[in-house]
């Protein structure tokens, strides 16, 4: 199973930092932090250890977003303020799909 650990980031304009992790069941989720992004603290900065929280994403196997993996009172298609051990339990109930 992929955790926080398997997340490869690179740099994206603007200075945040992305990632993209595709899942064998395909779906795939975005995590990014930076200055624009719902991130703790929202600075631009190369180092993922920067970060205590992170911005997530969830992306079904058309590409498009989907809160399936979220609680039933989020409205929105991104989850902000995340931390290391809330991204590994998304990342579990995403595999378990």
């Amino acid at each position: 199973m992929k955790t926080f650990k398997d997340i490869q980031f690179f740099p994206s304009m603007g200075g945040n930092l992305k990632s993209s992790t595709k899942f064998d069941n395909g779906f795939e989720l975005s995590v990014i932090a930076g200055e624009f992004a719902y991130s703790a603290p929202r600075e631009n900065n190369e180092d993922p250890d920067f970060f205590l929280e992170f911005e997530v994403a969830v992306f079904n196997s058309d590409g498009e977003f989907t809160r399936e993996f979220f609680s039933e009172d989020t409205n929105d298609d991104v989850l902000g303020w995340q931390d290391r051990d809330e991204i590994d339990s998304l990342m579990l109930l995403i595999q378990s799909k």
